[in-house]
């Protein structure tokens, strides 16, 4: 879809703080109940520097159009659901402040936002992740072990803890998935997100699944479609080093060695 033409708003019953300054948010906007296309939609909104962008969020749509659909929860980073494209970079909503955003010199500072891209957008920033979670359940990313229940837990030595300790801090937000031009391009691919998640078992030194795994993403729409462009890395909220993390499944499949 092309975005047509942008639409400006009145946004006076925003309330202005002392010490705050007016950005313009555009938004990518779209309804499919009535538009054909997303359009841009322009809001100028009263910041202050220390807002985060998903507070910009709020207040356009508290204050100016309840209809705004965004997915949010505790807008602290941890959740991951606000993942979307903020002046073309995926980023959380509530982790990028204002103060990094404002224009140079005293111009007037424009942030746009759109939903990430390779995922149907359902509305306005609104994505269906559904496509995400499938790739992701298909890795199996949990502890997979055979034979009896064990009668305590399963001690793992810092060594073998540091291994996959990286790709722990996943929170599934789909930013590096949806940073990813191959995933664009071929929306079967299994994409970043599932393949660090399905790392984080394959190194375990307590999971017995690996060659499970493995197998699954030795496939066409596996590990191998990683072109290596570094998107997903410098998209990662938690900085995980992602494409690390793929270059090592692929060394396991080539070698047969975790």
């Amino acid at each position: 879809m092309t975005a047509v033409a942008d639409t400006a708003h009145d946004t006076s019953q925003i309330p202005a703080p002392e010490g705050s300054v007016t950005v313009t948010v555009k938004i990518l906007r779209f309804n499919p109940e009535v538009d054909d296309e997303p359009h841009w939609e322009s809001y100028d909104v009263p910041a202050l520097p220390t807002d985060r962008v998903l507070n910009l969020l709020f207040n356009i749509k508290n204050y100016v159009d309840g209809t705004l659909s965004f997915r949010r929860s505790c807008a602290h980073g941890i959740c991951g659901s606000d993942a979307m494209q903020i002046n073309g970079i995926n980023r959380l909503a509530c982790k990028v402040l204002v103060k990094d955003l404002l224009a140079k010199k005293g111009k007037q500072t424009t942030i746009t936002v759109a939903p990430i891209k390779g995922l149907p957008t359902m509305k306005d920033l609104y994505v269906d992740m559904e496509p995400f979670f499938e790739a992701y359940r298909a890795v199996k990313p949990y502890l997979i072990a055979y034979g009896n229940e064990p009668t305590r837990e399963r001690i793992q030595s810092q060594a073998d803890r540091e291994r996959f300790d990286d790709t722990t801090k996943c929170i599934l937000c789909a930013a590096c998935t949806s940073s990813c031009p191959v995933y664009w391009a071929d929306g079967s691919y299994f994409g970043p997100a599932a393949i660090v998640n399905a790392h984080r078992f394959i190194f375990d030194s307590r999971d017995e699944g690996s060659e499970e795994r493995l197998d699954i993403l030795n496939d066409a729409e596996g590990v191998w479609r990683c072109r290596t462009t570094f998107n997903c890395t410098d998209a990662c909220p938690r900085g995980i080093q992602v494409t690390k993390a793929i270059q090592e499944v692929k060394r396991a499949l080539l070698f047969k060695r975790v």
